[in-house]
C-alpha cells in the first residue's frame, strides 16, 4: 500500500514500491510548492488522465553528467551547421504541447492539460525551462525540465525532424556544464539517452547526490534566450 498525501510531506524513498518500480505515494496537488518539494527529494509526478496524482522515485535512476554527454561524428556535424536555431525559454508552452502530442510509441499522452498548466506556472516562476530547436522559423523539437540549484530534472523531449531533440539535449548539456550543474536526471532508462551517455545509478546514490547539489531554498533561474556561440562540439563517441 502507498500513502495518500494531504500535504507535501513525502515518505522516505525507501518506501517506494518495487512493482510498479518507484511508486511512492498518491494524492496531493500540482502546485509549485508540491512540485518543488517533490523534485528536491528526487520525486516526480506521473499519471494518466482520470487518475489521481501519483508520485514516483524509481530505482535505479538514469542520469546524464553534463560534461560527459556523448556526441557522435554525425551529431557534431549537425551541431556545427546552421541547420537548427536553438533558443532557451522562448516557447515553453509550445514545447510542452509538442511533448504531449501522441507518438508512435504511445508516449506523451501523460502530459495532460492539468500537467501543462502546472509546469507553465513553474516556468513563469523561473524554475522550469525549455530548450527549443527551430528550422525555418518553425519549432521542430525541444525539451523541458526543472532547474534547482546545480541539478536539472529532464521531463520530456520531442522531435518532428531528425536530430532535433538530440541537438536540444546537446545544447542543454553544454549550457549546464558551463554553469557547474552536476547532473541531468532522466528518470527512466531509454536507449536514446543511453546512447548519449546516460547511466543508471542506484536511487540511494541519486538521492545523496541531490542533497549536495540542491540547497534548502532553490532560487529561480534566469536563462539567456540563446546558447553561447563558438563551441567546436568535439566528438566524444562514434
Amino acid at each position: 500500500m502507498i500513502p495518500w498525501l494531504e500535504a507535501p510531506d513525502f515518505p522516505p524513498l525507501t518506501r517506494a514500491l518495487a512493482e510498479p518500480n518507484g511508486l511512492l505515494a498518491a494524492g496531493g496537488q500540482l502546485t509549485p510548492a508540491w512540485l518543488l518539494a517533490a523534485y528536491r527529494r528526487g520525486i516526480f509526478p506521473w499519471f494518466s488522465e482520470g487518475e489521481p496524482i501519483m508520485w514516483w522515485s524509481p530505482d535505479p535512476r538514469m542520469v546524464l553528467l553534463p560534461s560527459q554527454v556523448k556526441i557522435t561524428r554525425s551529431l557534431a556535424k549537425t551541431l556545427r551547421s546552421d541547420r537548427f536555431e536553438v533558443r532557451f525559454d522562448t516557447a515553453f508552452a509550445q514545447v510542452m504541447a509538442g511533448c504531449a502530442a501522441p507518438r508512435a510509441d504511445g508516449h506523451g499522452t501523460w502530459i495532460t492539460a492539468h500537467m501543462q498548466a502546472a509546469y507553465l506556472r513553474l516556468h513563469e516562476l523561473g524554475y522550469a525551462h525549455s530548450v527549443e530547436c527551430f528550422q525555418d522559423g518553425e519549432l521542430v523539437g525541444g525539451l523541458y525540465g526543472i532547474a534547482l540549484d546545480q541539478a536539472f530534472f529532464g521531463e520530456s523531449m520531442f522531435s518532428r525532424v531528425s536530430d532535433a531533440s538530440k541537438v536540444a539535449l546537446a545544447h542543454l548539456a553544454r549550457f549546464l556544464d558551463q554553469r557547474g550543474v552536476g547532473l541531468i536526471d532522466c528518470q527512466m532508462s531509454t536507449t536514446h539517452l543511453s546512447n548519449m551517455g546516460g547511466v543508471e545509478v542506484p536511487r540511494a546514490a541519486f538521492s545523496q547526490a541531490l542533497t549536495q547539489l540542491i540547497g534548502p531554498a532553490p532560487e529561480p533561474q534566469h536563462w539567456p534566450k540563446a546558447p553561447e556561440a563558438g563551441h567546436n562540439w568535439v566528438r566524444t563517441s562514434e
